[in-house]
């Protein structure tokens, strides 16, 4: 216990003296494991979802669906239900394909579903506002209404004939908006698409006084709710030509909308880790002197290896454990909406799965072990004299830069010689520059990628809600990444600062004005940069293609290279505050400082 209490306090004091460093850890790991997180748990949430939908609705194990309208169509269908494998059916009922208008002239194709004014033992669509149909009136799949902002009271034209909207609805039946068609006329190919019901008559009324095209399906509960494919094996007949939807088809049919949310998110934590282990790197490499006196005084005191690797390293893995938490509960809650975009569901997402959890707190774990592992191994390797007495390495002196950087103006060389003397601190910055010209590149290109709306005919009248959402999730992504960069690049400015400010002084005594002291600063964080924006540009286009369509369209070449010099200026302008602020500190100060 003396141990466990003995290192308890130390991390607290430590926390204490260190609140923005810490801060600055929790929330780089919060991000990117809830990013993680929600990126692997999305198709879990939408099948949990679905069931939900589906135990409230009573949804269909299989429904069988006929492009042919004839009696030999409707036998064949009806006779399904005969099957001892069927407890229970509904239908054959019939589905009238038409187009809706609403009073906004909001256009969109729709399947009207006839059904009878009390719903039976299978398929009972849940109302969520207003009533069930009944004689001259509609109601509205929850995700379709949602898309045309129509509600109840509304009116709505269907093929030529004004309704009102009487109540809005869910259904685990078909899929999720806009794929609520199944099967499209004459049972070919469907157009995005939207769900209504009407009363049998209605519909009847409704296709044979427009002519519409009508398919005809029938709703089936089996015994045994697994064995949808051998029951669609059973019950091949080459002369009636029917398809079979399985509960299983559907609940993945939902998670196509999410075919693209995944990788966005999936890809953006490695890239958002890839600059937290950058962030706090760079804090940690700042505080190394720091770290190797306090492993000198443990050291001094009797600790052994053991004990001050765990100092050491204890306050990161707390905070980054404590981000995962934060994270993980934040994914909790952000994965309803996620994986429901179309409001075509109900319910909410089940617990995180296992796998999310626990590759997300690899993730965090990691995070601390890769940015605090070098100098914690370096200052308990350093001698207990040495750790005691020890201060800021001294920079390596270079005869050939020496002679090269002479020749450049004051700023500039005060810049290039401090990139070479901290080379590690020049490839993190570097890094964090191509991984911001990344996100930015993938984000342009998604925004020009071409996509069919979900209005009649491709009409963008209705969006795409899949390249909405995807569009919604890179921009978050990219913001969440600008933040990380923006504040790596101003950790890494003062660090540099804190750790020259002898030099600098020097440097002033020497006729250096502090606003050149200010620019050389900023050059040592731009001269890294440059190659860095420079190589996120082909690393971002190399990263799409592994996820691009293969008619996918490529961003602009002037808006890309345009990106990557808003970076670099981005770079200069976060540099500015804490360069300024360090040169302003007085000579004086500075050397007295570093000489007691």
């Amino acid at each position: 216990m003396g141990a466990v209490v003995l290192v308890a306090r130390l991390v607290l004091a430590d926390l204490r003296r260190h609140r923005a460093q810490a801060l600055m850890l929790l929330l780089a790991v919060t991000v990117a494991t809830a990013t993680m997180a929600l990126g692997l748990s999305l198709g879990d949430a939408s099948r949990s979802m679905y069931e939900q939908t589906r135990a409230a609705t009573a949804g269909p194990d299989v429904v069988a669906l006929s492009g042919d309208t004839g009696r030999a169509a409707t036998s064949a269908l009806a006779a399904l239900a005969d099957d001892p494998a069927v407890v229970a059916a509904h239908g054959p009922y019939r589905i009238v394909h038409a187009d809706l208008t609403t009073r906004g002239s909001t256009s969109s194709g729709v399947v009207v579903h006839g059904f009878a004014e009390r719903p039976g033992a299978v398929d009972r669509p849940l109302v969520t506002s207003g009533r069930w149909v009944s004689p001259g009136g509609t109601v509205l799949e929850r995700g379709f209404a949602t898309a045309l902002g129509v509600g109840v009271g509304d009116r709505v034209t269907i093929a030529g004939r004004s309704y009102p909207v009487v109540g809005i609805a869910v259904t685990a039946a078909t899929s999720i908006y806009p794929w609520a068609a199944q099967i499209g006329p004459g049972g070919g190919p469907s157009d995005s698409g939207g769900l209504a019901w009407m009363t049998r008559s209605d519909a009847r009324t409704l296709a044979s006084s427009r002519r519409l095209p009508v398919t005809t399906a029938i709703d089936l509960k089996l015994r045994d709710p697994a064995a949808t494919e051998a029951f669609r094996q059973a019950h091949r007949d080459p002369d009636v030509r029917v398809d079979f939807h399985s509960w299983q088809f559907t609940a993945t049919q939902d998670t196509v909308i999410l075919k693209d949310s995944r990788p966005i998110l999936v890809v953006g934590s490695w890239l958002l880790s890839f600059l937290a282990v950058t962030g706090v790197a760079a804090l940690a490499a700042g505080r190394a002197a720091e770290r190797t006196r306090r492993a000198g005084l443990l050291k001094a005191v009797g600790a052994g290896p053991g004990l001050i690797a765990t100092v050491l390293l204890t306050e990161y893995l707390a905070l980054a454990l404590a981000g995962d938490a934060l994270g993980l509960m934040i994914a909790r809650l952000a994965a309803p909406g996620l994986a429901s975009p179309t409001a075509s569901r109900i319910g909410d997402a089940a617990e995180l799965g296992g796998a999310p959890v626990v590759t997300a707190t690899v993730l965090a774990v990691a995070v601390a072990v890769l940015s605090t592992l070098r100098p914690t191994v370096r200052a308990m390797r350093t001698a207990t004299v040495t750790a005691l007495s020890a201060t800021a390495r001294p920079p390596r002196h270079r005869p050939w830069l020496t002679a090269l950087s002479a020749l450049l103006p004051t700023p500039l060389l005060l810049g290039l010689r401090l990139t070479a003397r901290r080379p590690g601190r020049a490839v993190l910055q570097a890094c964090s520059t191509a991984t911001t010209v990344i996100a930015v590149v993938a984000l342009l290109t998604l925004h020009v990628q071409p996509e069919r709306g979900y209005g009649l005919d491709g009409s963008s009248v209705l969006p795409n809600l899949r390249g909405e959402q995807d569009r919604r999730l890179m921009l978050a992504v990219t913001v969440l990444l600008i933040a990380l960069a923006v504040v790596n690049t101003i950790t890494l400015t003062w660090t540099t600062a804190m750790e020259a400010r002898a030099n600098l002084a020097v440097a002033r005594t020497l006729g250096a004005t502090p606003g050149q002291v200010a620019a050389g600063l900023s050059a040592a964080q731009l001269l890294p940069s440059l190659p860095g924006a420079v190589a996120g540009i082909p690393l971002g286009l190399g990263l799409l293609s592994l996820f691009a369509a293969g008619n996918s369209v490529p961003a602009p070449s002037s808006w890309v290279v345009g990106a990557a010099l808003a970076t670099l200026l981005a770079t200069m302008a976060c540099t500015a505050l804490p360069a300024r602020l360090a040169a302003r500190r007085p000579v004086a100060q500075a050397l007295s400082a570093e000489t007691a």
